[in-house]
C-alpha cells in the first residue's frame, strides 16, 4: 500500500500525459476541457509526488 501511495503522483502525471497524447491523435487539441484537465492532472500529480515523498520515508 505504501508503494502505491508513493507512486500516486507519478500515476496522475502519467494519466495527464496519456490524455494529451490521445487528444493529439484524435485531433482534439483545441478542446480546452481536455487541455485544462490534463494540465491540472500533471500539476496535481507533481505536487502530490513531492509532498507524499517528503512525508513517507523508507
Amino acid at each position: 500500500m505504501k508503494s502505491l501511495l508513493k507512486n500516486l503522483g507519478l500515476l496522475l502525471m502519467l494519466a495527464g500525459v496519456i490524455t494529451l497524447i490521445v487528444g493529439a491523435f484524435t485531433g482534439n487539441v483545441d478542446n480546452n476541457a481536455i487541455l485544462g484537465g490534463s494540465a491540472a492532472a500533471i500539476v496535481i500529480g507533481l505536487v502530490s509526488y513531492i509532498i507524499i515523498n517528503k512525508r513517507i520515508a523508507d
